[in-house]
């Protein structure tokens, strides 16, 4: 006798199916269980995703793989957008939008190689030096929001802000831990 599944996948004890559930009592269960997970990408992929899951027929697990994928690539991204906002850049500012004529002493190779972010998994670190208006800033910034969109925390302050920020950490006794 075939019995009713439950949400976690074990059929009770006795029941017997009499009906199916309705279209609106499933997605009113999505609805509760994409709130309960916090998980709204999933839930607004769910129904474009399960049409085109029965045109191409997909299996459940597919199905279930691509909305997951949707609500991980929601996360890395709103991830990314908190990290750039907590690093309090004075403005947004990306690698490629820099004008690259003004930079001296840095190759595009040098440049697409920071690109890489290698530096921060070799925990070095990278210090520009220069006149004013030569991109420095905005390279830092540049590199500094990649960091972010590749799920690394990032601290911005210009030099003058860190020596300050430095200095009232050595008179309160913290330099150690700042």
């Amino acid at each position: 006798m075939p019995r009713t599944p439950t949400l976690d996948g074990d059929p009770p004890a006795a029941a017997t199916v009499t009906s199916r559930r309705t279209g609106q009592q499933t997605a009113s269960d999505l609805a509760f269980l994409a709130r309960a997970m916090k998980a709204p990408a999933l839930l607004a992929a769910a129904d474009r995703l399960a049409e085109r899951a029965r045109k191409e027929s997909w299996t459940h697990t597919e199905y279930l793989v691509a909305c997951l994928q949707r609500e991980v690539s929601a996360r890395e991204s709103h991830g990314g957008e908190a990290r750039v906002r907590a690093a309090r850049f004075p403005a947004i500012k990306t690698i490629e939008e820099l004008d690259v004529t003004h930079l001296r002493g840095i190759t595009r190779q040098q440049l697409a190689h920071l690109g890489t972010l290698d530096f921060i998994a070799g925990k070095e670190n990278v210090v520009f030096l220069g006149p004013p208006g030569t991109g420095k800033t905005h390279l830092a910034i540049g590199l500094a929001v990649r960091a972010c969109q590749a799920g690394h925390r990032v601290a911005f302050a210009t030099a003058a802000e860190w020596v300050d920020k430095l200095a009232a950490a050595h008179e309160a006794g913290r330099l150690s831990a700042e």
